[in-house]
């Protein structure tokens, strides 16, 4: 329980952070193939937070390891991030920017779950056996 009771003390903590991603790409739709942005903004994320990682794969799409101290296997997580062609109607401070282009999917989800997996993640690599392969497509 230990172990439990720390990853979502730091969940917790990674909150704040989280929504921005999360309101920051809500703001910032791109269709697909034309994510060139978002990547731009996952790929930063991912320096910051120290972890290695490749970008420009099959246009946009980035992939990343975590790979941990104890041997063990590979583990894959992917998400979407593109928008789609849909003009958002909401009242919020993060609506879309991009005129007809909204995320309407989720996908801006997908990819705030995956950095915010990343985080946690990283923070435990010495106690993760094998490796987590991000995907970001």
């Amino acid at each position: 329980m230990i172990f439990l009771d720390d990853l979502a003390s730091s969940a917790d903590a990674a909150l704040q952070d989280l929504i921005e991603i999360r309101r920051h790409l809500h703001a910032n739709p791109e269709l697909s193939f034309h994510e060139g942005k978002t990547a731009a903004y996952v790929s930063e994320r991912l320096k910051e937070l120290g972890i290695p990682h490749k970008s420009g794969i099959g246009g946009h799409g980035i992939v990343a390891d975590i790979i941990g101290d104890i041997d063990g296997k590979v583990v894959a997580v992917r998400g979407d991030m593109d928008a789609l062609p849909i003009t958002e109607l909401n009242e919020v401070s993060y609506a879309s920017k991009n005129k007809g282009v909204m995320h309407a999917c989720g996908h801006d989800v997908h990819t705030t779950c995956i950095l915010g997996a990343a985080r946690l993640l990283q923070e435990r690599k010495s106690s993760l056996r094998g490796t987590v392969r991000l995907i970001f497509q």
